[in-house]
C-alpha cells in the first residue's frame, strides 16, 4: 500500500471505537499469563499502543518498557493514570532497539504480524533473542490464518450494518508473500473515513522455524492465555524460550 509506513495502523486506529469494533476483554487473563512467565521481572511490550495490556501489568510488579512506531498512541498511553510506570520509547519494534535485557518479550492481539515482510520478521525475532536475559520468553499472541479466506485475491464485507453507520472491510490477498491489504470503511451521514492496516500473516510452523533461527525454542501453543489446548483455529497464544545459561 503506497505510502503506508511503520506508524500508520497505529495513528489511525486510536479512535477505533467509533467503528463499533468490540474491544478486547481479555486484559486479565493476559497479565494474569504475561506474569507468571515474566515471575515478576523486567517486561518489553512490541506495539505498546495506549497501553492495554501494559499498565494492568505494570500494577502487578512487573516492570515495563513498550515500544511503538506511533506517537499518536504513545501520547494516549501517557494520558491514561499509572502511565508513568511503564517506560515509552518511540521507534520501530522490529529492531527492539532498547536499552537493558528482558525476562519477558510479548506482542498481543496480532501485533507481530504487522511486520509486513518474512525478512522483517526474522529481524526482529533474532533482536528480541538478543534483549532476552538467559531463560527469557517471547511470548505472541497470533492467529492460524484461514484458507478459506485466501482462496479469492480480494474480499470485501460488512462488518457492521446500523441506522447511523456501515462499517465494511476490503482486503486483497497476496498468497505469495502472504501481504494482506486492507481497509476498514466507516460511512456515517457526515462522512467516510479510512483506517488501513497491512499485515503479514505466518503460520506456526514458520513461526517455529523463525524462533529457531534466533535460538529459542518452542515451550508451548495454546488456544489462548487460558492455556486451553491449541486446536488450530482463530488466535492463539506461543511461547519461545530463550535457554539459560550453562553452569
Amino acid at each position: 500500500m503506497q505510502g503506508y509506513e511503520s506508524s500508520t495502523y497505529g495513528d489511525h486506529m486510536t479512535d477505533h471505537d467509533a467503528i463499533g469494533w468490540p474491544a478486547a476483554k481479555d486484559e486479565d487473563a493476559a497479565v494474569g499469563f504475561l506474569v507468571d512467565v515474566a515471575k515478576p521481572g523486567h517486561a518489553l511490550e512490541l506495539g505498546v499502543g495506549t497501553g492495554r495490556v501494559a499498565l494492568p501489568l505494570a500494577e502487578r510488579g512487573v516492570r515495563v518498557t513498550g515500544i511503538d512506531a506511533s506517537p499518536v498512541m504513545l501520547r494516549q498511553m501517557a494520558d491514561k493514570p499509572g502511565s508513568a510506570q511503564v517506560r515509552a520509547v518511540e521507534g520501530d519494534f522490529a529492531e527492539v532497539a532498547v536499552d537493558g535485557t528482558f525476562d519477558l518479550v510479548y506482542a498481543v492481539q496480532h501485533t507481530f504480524f504487522l511486520l509486513r515482510d518474512q525478512e522483517t520478521q526474522i529481524r526482529c525475532f533474532r533482536n528480541v533473542a538478543a534483549r532476552l536475559a538467559p531463560g527469557g520468553a517471547f511470548v505472541l499472541q497470533v492467529f492460524v490464518p484461514d484458507p478459506h479466506r485466501l482462496i479469492q485475491p480480494q474480499a470485501s464485507d460488512a462488518l457492521h450494518v446500523a441506522l447511523d453507520q456501515v462499517v465494511l472491510r476490503v482486503s486483497k490477498f497476496d498468497r505469495v508473500t502472504q501481504t494482506v491489504n486492507r481497509q476498514y470503511v466507516a460511512i456515517t451521514e457526515g462522512g467516510t473515513k479510512l483506517y488501513p492496516m497491512v499485515f503479514r500473516y505466518a503460520w506456526p510452523t514458520e513461526l517455529d522455524l523463525m524462533a529457531r533461527l534466533a535460538g529459542l525454542r518452542l515451550e508451548g501453543r495454546w488456544d489462548g492465555w487460558s492455556r486451553a489446548p491449541f486446536t488450530a483455529e482463530g488466535g492463539y497464544v506461543v511461547v519461545y524460550r530463550k535457554p539459560a545459561e550453562s553452569v
